[in-house]
C-alpha cells in the first residue's frame, strides 16, 4: 500500500506538468521578479464568483455585483449544491471565517507584520471579482503590485495562447434608426397639445455593457448562455492560472486571501500550499485564521489605518504563529479531510534510519497529520550515499590538481565538444 501512496505522491507532484512554454515563461517571471536582488511575496486574492455565492458573501460588495453573487447563488440552491437560504447576513458569515479577506485588509495585515511600501507583491489570480476597484487600497499601500501584464509583453502572453480563429468583433446591435415617416406618425399619435419637450438623447453604450454581466443583469431575469468570447477567455484564463500557479510556488512568501473553505472543491491556495510544503517545508507561507482576523478587524473597524499599538503586536503574533507548526496543525486538521494535496504529509515524505520515529498526531476523523513517516526505500538510500561519495570525490580532485596554463587549440576544442556531445545526447549548447 505504501509503495500505491509513493506513486500517487509522484504522480500529484512530478508527473503532472504544465506545458514547456508555460514553464519557461513562468520561471522567467520569477527572475525578472528577483532582478532587483529582494525577495517578493505572492498574494491570492480568491475572489471568486463561485466560491462568493456559495458562502453567501454578498453583502461584501455593492451595486451590481451583490446581484450577480445573489443569482448564483440561486442557481446553486437550484442546482442541489447549496441547502441554505438565498438571503443570508454576510456580515456574520465573515465573522464565522467562511468569506474571504478584502484586499485592503490584506495590504494591512502586511503593514502589521512590518513590511515596507516598496515590497513587490505578485497578484495571482486570473481574474479578481470585483475589478480593479477592490484592489485600490492595496495599491495605495503597495507600490510595487504587480500581476503577469507588467512581467509580460503581450507578445509573451500571445505566443502562450497561439494562433486563434477569428470571433465577429462585435455581436451587440443597436436598434435600428427610425425612419422620418415613423418619427411623423409618432408625433400624430402623442397626444394632445402642448406636448412636452423630447427626451434627451440617449447616453452612449459602452463597450462592457454590450456583452457580459453588465447587458442582462438590470434587463433580464436569466444569464444568457456564455457567448464564444467568453469561453475563449474563460480558456485563456487557464493558462494565466498556470503561469500564477509557477510564480506562486517560488514566491518567498505566500499569504493567501482564500483557502481550506469547506466545500470540497479545490482551490488555487490551497493546491499552491501543498506543493510549497512538498518541495520546501521551511517556506514561509501564512494560513491565517479568518475568523481571528475577523474578530481582530471589528476591534479597530473604526480606525483602521492608525491601529494601537497592541492591535499590531496581536496581528503579528497570530500571523507568525500561522508560520510555526500551530499554523501546520490547524492547516492539516482542514485540509486532509478533502484533499491530501492540500497538505501532503506524511504521506508523500519519509525518514531516514538515523532519524528517530516522531510521535504521532491523528486528527478527529483518525488521520495522522503529523509524524508516524516511513523509512525511505533502500534505493533513494543508495542514491544519497552515491551522490555523497562523489562530491567527496570531485572536492578532492579540485584540492589535489594544479592549474596549468596552455595554449588554446581549435581543433582539439572542436574534437572534445564534438565527443561531449556524443556522449550526452540530451546536452544542449544553447543552455
Amino acid at each position: 500500500m505504501s509503495e500505491f501512496q509513493r506513486l500517487r505522491c509522484r504522480v500529484a507532484f512530478h508527473a503532472l506538468q504544465f506545458r514547456p512554454e508555460i514553464q519557461i515563461l513562468g520561471l522567467r517571471m520569477v527572475e525578472r521578479l528577483r532582478a532587483s536582488g529582494q525577495p517578493f511575496l505572492a498574494y491570492h486574492p480568491g475572489l471568486v464568483r463561485d466560491t462568493l455565492a456559495y458562502h453567501g458573501c454578498a453583502e461584501l460588495f455593492q451595486d451590481v455585483h451583490t446581484e450577480l453573487i445573489q443569482y448564483r447563488r440561486a442557481q446553486l440552491i437550484k442546482q442541489g449544491i447549496i441547502n441554505d437560504e438565498l438571503s443570508v447576513d454576510s456580515h456574520s458569515r465573515r465573522e464565522n471565517g467562511s468569506c474571504p479577506l478584502m484586499p485592503e485588509e490584506v495590504g494591512l495585515l502586511l503593514r502589521a507584520l512590518g513590511y515596507p511600501s516598496k515590497t513587490i507583491i505578485y497578484l495571482a489570480g486570473s481574474k479578481t471579482f470585483g475589478g480593479q476597484r477592490l484592489l485600490i487600497p492595496l495599491r495605495a499601500l503597495f507600490g510595487n503590485l504587480v500581476d503577469r501584464t507588467t512581467l509580460c509583453s503581450k507578445t509573451e502572453l500571445s505566443d502562450l495562447v497561439g494562433p486563434e480563429a477569428p470571433l465577429p468583433a462585435d455581436i451587440f446591435g443597436l436598434p435600428l434608426p427610425k425612419s422620418e415617416q415613423q418619427l411623423i406618425d409618432q408625433w400624430k399619435k402623442a397626444g394632445p397639445r402642448p406636448r412636452p419637450l423630447p427626451p434627451p438623447p440617449d447616453r452612449p453604450i459602452y463597450q462592457h455593457e454590450k456583452e457580459g454581466w453588465y447587458a442582462w443583469i438590470l434587463e433580464k431575469d436569466k444569464e444568457p448562455d456564455p457567448s464564444p468570447m467568453e469561453h475563449r477567455m474563460q480558456a485563456h484564463r487557464l493558462i494565466w492560472d498556470a503561469l500564477d500557479y509557477i510564480v506562486s510556488v517560488e514566491a518567498d512568501a505566500l499569504f493567501p486571501g482564500f483557502n481550506n473553505d469547506g466545500s470540497g472543491w479545490p482551490d488555487f491556495s490551497g493546491l499552491v500550499i501543498g506543493q510549497r510544503l512538498y518541495e520546501r517545508a521551511s517556506s514561509r507561507t501564512y494560513r491565517p485564521d479568518r475568523k481571528t482576523i475577523a474578530a481582530l478587524f471589528n476591534i479597530t473597524r473604526d480606525d483602521m489605518y492608525h491601529p494601537k499599538r497592541d492591535w499590531m503586536l496581536s496581528v503579528k503574533e497570530h500571523l507568525n504563529r500561522s508560520l510555526s507548526e500551530d499554523g501546520f496543525f490547524r492547516q492539516s486538521l482542514l485540509s486532509k479531510p478533502n484533499s491530501f494535496l492540500s497538505h501532503p504529509l506524511p504521506e508523500c515524505s519519509c525518514r531516514i534510519p538515523s532519524v528517530e520515529t516522531t510521535k504521532q498526531i491523528k486528527g478527529k476523523d483518525g488521520r495522522i497529520v503529523f509524524g508516524g513517516e516511513e523509512e525511505c526505500p533502500k534505493w533513494m538510500e543508495l542514491a544519497r550515499a552515491e551522490g555523497a561519495r562523489n562530491d567527496d570525490m570531485e572536492s578532492a580532485e579540485d584540492d589535489n590538481d594544479t592549474v596549468e596554463q596552455l595554449e588554446p587549440d581549435a581543433v582539439d576544442a572542436t574534437s572534445s565538444l564534438t565527443s561531449l556531445i556524443d556522449h550526452d545526447e540530451e546536452w544542449d549548447p544553447n543552455d
